[in-house]
């Protein structure tokens, strides 16, 4: 009985771990961590936050779809078919920005996306790299079958393309700036071509959301503190751009280089105004489309409808098989002044 009543209530909390990865658009949490702004609204709610870097960023979604994290930085693909097509009922909390550059093809010794044509490309396979990979070959009228993807762990990839043999990648920003100063590279295509579908998210664990509801407060208040601080042009904002840039292997000229290639959403009204659009509706069918084909939907899946996909204009897909979905209502609470 005493086991029963521990198990049932272990849902509520009041120490958390969230988990992140480098990325531009997600080291505010490094320094948010850092300069104690995660403390300090953990404080608020009195809950512990504790925030943990993960180097290897697939490994991050799979420990946080595993259960060892509340929360974790991701994409809304990754979130659609790591956790979601796992089962895991997760919630995007905070929608940071979307990528308009931050992730690209290079290809060595070419300059046009065509040819990319029977190369190998070395990617994170499955990840947002394939799927604007997918993209850009459509635009060229290209399919997968053209050439031949290599799975290769982001935290390989620089290494990797100073191969001879490697002659093309698809990545994201810090590796995609790093790979293309190389000699003899050529970024062909990018994500401001597909802008507004390669969306980043903070991503937490929908039945402890419901639990823990001041757990969301507590992010997304430390979020926008740590969003004000870096969006201004005083000391305060370079000193934490310039914390943020060395935390991710470069300086606050490159950092303010990947930072020019995001769509930030600085304010809860931007980020309100994506996740509460049309847009955001056709982006995740085109995603969930791109993920039924790669078989990411689980072997059961009969279609890109499989798991449904909740949005504030309308669900995709199964409405009673929800496993994904985009909450605004503690965005809105920020934009409101109430956290």
């Amino acid at each position: 009985l005493l086991a029963f009543s521990l198990s049932s209530v272990s849902q509520a909390s009041d120490s958390f771990k969230i988990c992140w990865s480098i990325y531009v658009g997600w080291m505010p949490w490094a320094y948010g961590a850092e300069q104690g702004i995660v403390k300090k609204w953990g404080d608020k709610y009195g809950i512990d936050i504790e925030v943990v870097q993960i180097n290897d960023y697939i490994e991050s979604i799979n420990q946080y779809s595993a259960g060892e994290f509340a929360a974790c930085t991701m994409t809304n693909m990754d979130a659609l078919t790591i956790p979601a097509a796992g089962g895991v009922d997760s919630t995007a909390l905070v929608v940071g920005d979307f990528s308009n550059g931050n992730d690209g093809i290079v290809l060595k010794g070419k300059d046009s996306l065509a040819d990319i044509k029977g190369q190998n490309v070395n990617l994170v396979e499955l990840s947002v790299s394939h799927y604007l990979l997918a993209r850009g070959l459509e635009t060229v009228g290209l399919t997968e079958k053209d050439l031949t993807v290599v799975n290769t762990s982001d935290a390989d990839m620089v290494a990797v393309y100073g191969t001879d043999d490697v002659t093309s990648v698809a990545t994201w920003n810090p590796l995609l700036s790093e790979i293309e100063a190389m000699p003899n590279s050529t970024k062909v295509f990018d994500s401001s071509m597909i802008p507004g579908e390669i969306i980043d998210l903070l991503v937490i664990n929908t039945e402890t959301l419901a639990a823990n509801p001041d757990l969301g407060r507590a992010l997304v208040g430390a979020w926008y503190e740590i969003m004000g601080l870096m969006s201004g042009s005083d000391d305060a904002a370079t000193s934490a751009k310039t914390y943020m840039a060395e935390a991710s292997g470069t300086d606050l000229t490159g950092y303010e280089a990947q930072l020019a290639s995001t769509e930030m959403f600085y304010t809860p009204a931007q980020a309100l105004e994506l996740t509460n659009s049309d847009a955001l509706v056709s982006t995740m069918e085109n995603v969930a489309e791109f993920s039924f084909k790669h078989g990411l939907l689980g072997e059961g899946a009969p279609d890109a409808g499989f798991i449904g996909i909740e949005m504030p204009k309308g669900t995709f897909g199964d409405a009673s098989n929800v496993k994904f979905r985009f909450d605004p209502s503690y965005m809105q609470m920020a934009a409101d002044g109430k956290l």
